[in-house]
């Protein structure tokens, strides 16, 4: 049976982002997708995802053309979904940049905080199942308190207000799986929903009802 589209969303196209999984998995929760670059087109959306795999620093110097556009998105109270290093992008900063030799390379400081390296004696990079325990109420969150999700990543979240933990995995360390800001519109996850199964299917779904409320 074949789910009906209900929220036109745009993922970002900044040259990091598995775009053709992500695309699937927001497609079978009922999104009409455009992948784009263009900052006009994010407002014409009815949600936006910022989605990522690499560094912290080359993710920020891809999306330099592009950043106005998503504070401003975002700034408008739209929803803003950043997946893995697209939710570590939301944040202001990251110790990865740091250990490249790169200085402070700002991230896009819409959830302040800084992205922080997993401790030595930690198998790194953290890959594989963890539990997600709900530790707020967040519109994506609904259904997946106890489920599982897929992880792969060296550096976690770690915003400065901890209110801004909506869930959280334990990996030797309790971190936050999903983050948001206190309005709740920019929010990410540090796995990949779209790698997750039928929990991420659930997220992405409880995503596109949120972009249509």
């Amino acid at each position: 049976m074949s789910v009906q589209t209900t929220a036109d969303i745009v993922l970002v196209d900044y040259g990091l982002g598995n775009l053709r999984s992500a695309t699937r998995g927001l497609e079978r929760a009922g999104a009409s997708v455009t992948i784009s670059d263009d900052p006009e087109r994010f407002h014409a959306a009815d949600g936006v995802v910022l989605p990522g795999v690499g560094a912290f620093a080359e993710g920020m110097e891809n999306a330099a053309s592009i950043r106005d556009g998503l504070v401003a998105y975002a700034e408008e109270g739209r929803p803003l979904f950043g997946i893995c290093l697209g939710m570590q992008m939301l944040l202001t900063s990251s110790e990865e940049a740091d250990k490249e030799g790169q200085g402070d390379v700002e991230g896009l400081d819409l959830i302040p905080g800084r992205n922080r390296r997993f401790a030595e004696g930690q198998k790194i990079p953290h890959m594989g199942w963890n539990e997600l325990s709900v530790e707020r109420d967040h519109p994506v969150t609904a259904g997946i308190d106890g489920e599982y999700a897929y992880f792969v990543h060296s550096y976690y979240a770690d915003p400065d207000d901890e209110r801004a933990v909506v869930a959280e995995t334990d990996y030797g360390i309790d971190f936050p799986a999903i983050v948001a800001n206190e309005a709740g519109n920019v929010f990410g996850t540090q796995f990949h929903p779209e790698k997750s199964g039928e929990t991420g299917l659930r997220i992405l779904r409880n995503f596109v009802d949120y972009c249509v409320e």
